[in-house]
Parts: structure tokens; C-alpha cells; sequence
């Protein structure tokens, strides 16, 4: 794997790209690509960072890992790739925005758009074995993407971090709530969606966190 991310990102990341584990997941990273299909293509690995650098942030959406059917993941948490249906959390969560602020439902699923407007769409692990959920869990990218979201939480300011379900409750327990703004609910998923996901109005309470402390709001 060799790791091309961009500068802004690479500068705070470095460490943990010179720690052992990471060399050990990026041995098995790489073997896992060699063996047999696994997602994102290996050039949108970091997606997340590139398309969103890091002085650039404004909202973080920590998800759990990519998509593991063909076509899906493009290294954007719960986004997929032009032209592929809706899985049933993206469905839900463009359900919420237009519940929330009359958003249209768009004709794509990629959330490219988020992305250069400074919304992190972060998975917890980046990589994921074709058909199989959470393979790629446990190997390292945890304490990788933890990294990331403390240099977050601690050198900028004024943040919204949004976590959807216990999972990514736990992994966003770090950040300091005085600081940023933290949305937490049920996550999207039809298991849990009417348990809280609906109606939590994260969107709009984005953007009025966002316009308060000077920052352009997303165009969700």
C-alpha cells in the first residue's frame, strides 16, 4: 500500500504512518487486495482525506466500514458510487434531510459533493473484503482513523462531529463536547432508523451551529 494522501493530512499523520502496526496493516492490506476482491479500488483508499483536506473540516461523519459489494464503496462513509441504488441507510438518511430542510432526494448516491464542502466522511476501518462486513476490522485502521479524529478535535475549533449509532458513539467519546458541537442518535440503518435516526434534525442543526460560528453552511 503505498500511501498517497493528501499533504495536509500526511503531515499530522505521519506517525502513525511510521508505527509498526501500521506497516502490519499495510502488509495485510496488501495481501488481501492481492488474494481476491476487496473495496474501495485501491486509489480511493483515503478518499476522505483527499477530497477533504484538513484545515478544510468542517463536519465529521464517522461511519464503520465501506461497502462490500461490487461497485458500492468509493471511500466516502455511506457514500456510493454514481449510478449504484441506494443502500437502505443512504436511502434513510436522504429521507431525514428532506424531512429536516426540503432538500430534494438527489438522483445520486455519491456524497463527492459533502465531501469538498468540508464534511469528513470518515469510516472507522477503510478497507473491507468483497461480501464480507468487518473483515478488515481489528487489523490497525481503528487506531489509524482515531488518530485522525483527535488531531481534529484537538487543533481545530468549532467542529460538528455526528455519530450515528453506539459504535461510533464510543470512537467519537474522545472529543471535548465544550469545544465542538456532537450529534449523536440511532443510526440510520432500517433496524434502528424509527428508534431516533427520523426526526433527529442533525442537518439543520449543522448548519445553524456552522452559520453561528461564521463558516458557510453545507448545501446538503
Amino acid at each position: 500500500m503505498n500511501v498517497r494522501i493528501d499533504p495536509t493530512w500526511n503531515e499530522r499523520l505521519r506517525a502513525e504512518f511510521e508505527s509498526p502496526y501500521f506497516q502490519q496493516l499495510t502488509d495485510f492490506v496488501r495481501a488481501e487486495y492481492k488474494a481476491g476482491a476487496c473495496y474501495p479500488p485501491g486509489a480511493q483508499i483515503f478518499n476522505a482525506f483527499d477530497l477533504c483536506p484538513f484545515d478544510k473540516v468542517k463536519v465529521v461523519i464517522i461511519g464503520q466500514d465501506p461497502y462490500h459489494e461490487p461497485g458500492q464503496a468509493e471511500g466516502l462513509c455511506f457514500s456510493v458510487a454514481d449510478g449504484v441504488p441506494f443502500p437502505p441507510s443512504l436511502r434513510n438518511i436522504f429521507k431525514e434531510i428532506n424531512d429536516d430542510i426540503g432538500t430534494p432526494v438527489p438522483t445520486s448516491g455519491s456524497l463527492r459533493r459533502w465531501a469538498e464542502q468540508g464534511v469528513l466522511l470518515l469510516n472507522a476501518t477503510l478497507t473491507v473484503r468483497a461480501h464480507q462486513a468487518a473483515s478488515h476490522a481489528g487489523h490497525g485502521w481503528e487506531a489509524f482513523t482515531d488518530a485522525a479524529i483527535r488531531h481534529l478535535a484537538e487543533e481545530r475549533d468549532h467542529l460538528v462531529f455526528i455519530l450515528w449509532g453506539s459504535y461510533a458513539q464510543k470512537k467519537g467519546a474522545i472529543i471535548d463536547r465544550t469545544r465542538h458541537l456532537v450529534l449523536q442518535s440511532a443510526h440510520p440503518s432500517p433496524l434502528s432508523a424509527s428508534r431516533g435516526f427520523f426526526g433527529n434534525h442533525h442537518f439543520s442543526l449543522t448548519n445553524d451551529y456552522l452559520v453561528k460560528h461564521g463558516q458557510t453552511p453545507i448545501a446538503w
